[in-house]
């Protein structure tokens, strides 16, 4: 991609830890934004909400209901060391939300001083910084996360800032790109006669202007965010035992499945597979009514 300036339509980040195209039919993606709004929503609420009303404790070990099927007293079947199932989803879902909500933090915020100090800089600057930025984005973003937690004690802090630090480089980008595009702008040409510095205008006018498409590509950051986790979980290099989260059930649960315990997989795979699906849903929803609006 060259330095030059890039066309302002808003185009959806499609590189994240895991690429994947983002086009749904015109149809899913009118409603796309509520549906998947209120699926997040209810994985909030059996995350936070659900030990409030199912008070079990995810470490409490059930000696005589080793591996059991779901039943009444355990909805959700219970692990290789008789431990509640649901209640180990339910605690999971908390940190695995939670560290994928910081971690989205962390690499929007970084990416966005990154974008708009390359694009609203002086031409050797950006020039500098948007090197630098090719040879990151060269770098297989998996391979990067799998070494640094390899290395790196692992805790619920350091696994939201090396996640959060290693997906920053494509948001710093499409703010770049942005920025570049915005400052020759009218308004913003206006505001620099008028003496407005940099960072006023970088506040006051660029950030404004480019705040929904950032809201959009959050939620695409969110879902990279959650299966980046799941996946550094389920290698045994996230969050570790006894401690739960949705890739390490996953993780747990893999080798009991051939034996008939379905449900060590099904459950945390589905919670996986419905926090993914709600942010993709929630982001592509936003963006079609961005898309909408601009041609309106």
């Amino acid at each position: 991609m060259t330095d030059g300036a890039t066309p302002t339509s808003p185009p959806v980040h499609g590189s994240g830890i895991f690429p994947r195209r983002r086009r749904w039919p015109a149809a899913l993606e009118a409603r796309a934004d509520i549906g998947g709004g209120i699926l997040f929503f209810a994985l909030c609420l059996f995350s936070w909400i659900g030990p409030l009303l199912y008070p079990h404790d995810p470490l409490a070990i059930h000696a005589h209901h080793i591996l059991a099927a779901p039943d009444a007293r355990f909805p959700l079947g219970t692990d290789a060391l008789g431990r509640n199932v649901a209640a180990r989803l339910m605690r999971g879902g908390q940190a695995t939300l939670a560290i994928s909500l910081w971690a989205s933090a962390i690499g929007l915020l970084a990416g966005l001083l990154y974008g708009l100090t390359a694009g609203l800089g002086p031409a050797w600057l950006d020039h500098l910084l948007m090197r630098l930025l090719d040879a990151l984005l060269a770098i297989p973003t998996l391979i990067l996360m799998i070494f640094f937690a390899a290395i790196v004690p692992l805790n619920e802090v350091s696994l939201a800032l090396l996640l959060g630090l290693v997906a920053w480089p494509p948001i710093a980008r499409l703010v770049r790109n942005e920025a570049f595009a915005a400052r020759e702008r009218d308004y913003v040409r206006a505001a620099r006669q008028f003496g407005a510095g940099r960072l006023y205008i970088a506040r006051v006018h660029i950030l404004r202007a480019m705040l929904p498409l950032v809201i959009v590509n959050a939620t695409f950051l969110m879902a990279d965010m959650i299966l980046g986790l799941s996946g550094l979980s389920f290698l045994g290099l996230g969050i570790q035992p006894p401690h739960a989260s949705w890739g390490g059930l996953l993780n747990s649960g893999a080798g009991l499945a051939v034996i008939g315990s379905w449900w060590l997989i099904v459950f945390p795979g589905l919670a996986i597979f419905l926090a993914i699906l709600a942010m993709n849903m929630l982001g592509q929803g936003l963006l079609a009514r961005l898309n909408g609006e601009e041609r309106g």
